[in-house]
């Protein structure tokens, strides 16, 4: 779909299937702290891992159409996931810019390999869909590529259990076929594993060096933005407002783990609403 130019003031949307996203937020902050953000995190539904393709696109294809009602310039789909099946069927419906995690990823981890032998983590849907592996091998083939799905990251992180012994012994089981497959460079395919990062190096080891998707899509965000002139002129910080579908008891707290500062306004979306938005949308 032929994009309609907004104005370059109006807010970047970013959606995720959880709080992982908040990640990529911080990422962008650092990268265009002047930009204005909204963030949908769908953690009544969390995680989309373990749901089939068309739950997850009709899933992204609303939590998009949330974010469209603040008139946003550009959706970054916060989530690897979504990135794996629904960035084609979003492009098509919506106007704006749609920046995935899975292509800027990838191009980023080829630009650190050595040895051309290269690790992806992420959940069940990323992996058995080759997202990365597909990708990577559109850029280079001669790469090899070994994808490890480790589901149980995901529920780790929304809980915090950043250093949790139950965390690292799954982490150990999880990683030590890429250990052993000899790679240099992990992917961490899931925007919920950033806050795992403490773990994951030490399962691995210090030779093994890790790249978090999120740093490599704020990077692709800055660039379509850069390319379309639509970064933000306003020289003062911009407002940041986020949204979920269900407010748990710990968000406040992992999110804070998330972002590297508190959130004070957190908003509820009711789940009904964000689904209303998909039957509105093909009509």
């Amino acid at each position: 779909m032929d994009f309609i130019m907004k104005d370059s003031t109006a807010p970047i949307g970013i959606f995720d299937s959880g709080i992982g996203g908040l990640t990529v937020v911080k990422h962008l902050v650092d990268a265009l702290p002047n930009e204005n953000i909204v963030y949908f995190g769908d953690t009544a539904r969390v995680p989309y891992g373990s749901k089939s393709n068309d739950t997850v696109i009709e899933y992204a294809i609303q939590d998009a159409a949330f974010l469209m009602e603040f008139g946003v310039k550009a959706i970054v789909v916060a989530c690897n996931t979504a990135s794996s099946v629904a960035i084609p069927g979003l492009k098509e419906k919506f106007n704006v810019p749609v920046i995935g995690m899975i292509e800027p990823g990838a191009k980023y981890g080829l630009g650190y390999t050595s040895n051309n032998r290269i690790g992806v983590i992420g959940t069940r849907a990323t992996i058995n869909n080759n997202a990365y592996s597909k990708k990577i091998r559109e850029f280079s083939g001669n790469v090899e590529v070994f994808e490890q799905a480790c589901p149980l990251f995901v529920p780790f992180a929304e809980e915090g259990w950043v250093d949790h012994p139950a965390t690292r012994a799954v982490a150990a089981e999880y990683l030590k076929p890429l250990k052993d497959a000899g790679i240099d460079t992990l992917i961490l395919g899931c925007t919920h594993y950033p806050i795992l990062r403490k773990i994951i190096q030490e399962e691995v080891g210090q030779g093994i060096k890790l790249v978090d998707s999120g740093i490599a899509a704020s990077y692709s965000v800055v660039k379509e933005l850069t390319e379309l002139d639509l970064l933000n002129p306003s020289n003062a910080p911009g407002s940041h407002l986020y949204f979920v579908s269900d407010l748990p008891t710990t968000f406040g707290f992992v999110a804070s783990l998330f972002l590297g500062k508190e959130i004070k306004d957190i908003k509820k979306v009711e789940t009904d609403y964000i689904s209303s938005l998909f039957s509105l949308n093909n009509q």
